[in-house]
């Protein structure tokens, strides 16, 4: 199950560019730059920092997709 997520859109919504995000969690912004285009899964700490910047829930940000749900 490839796992999806939605950083880019909340990301622009906040107006943050990727250095920016980066910082606020302690990733380099080619980090966030592979999660967005999905080359690169964050870590659980690295999910729940990027959620926890856009007061959303890690569900919000990271789903998901091609396989029933167990």
């Amino acid at each position: 199950m490839p796992l999806e997520n939605r950083l880019k859109e909340f990301r622009a919504a906040g107006g943050l560019n990727q250095q920016e995000l980066g910082s606020l969690v302690g990733a380099s912004r080619q980090t966030i730059s592979l999660i967005e285009r999905g080359d690169y899964n964050p870590s659980i700490t690295l999910a729940l920092k990027i959620a926890r910047v856009f007061g959303k829930s890690v569900e919000e940000v990271f789903y998901l997709t091609g396989e029933e749900e167990v």
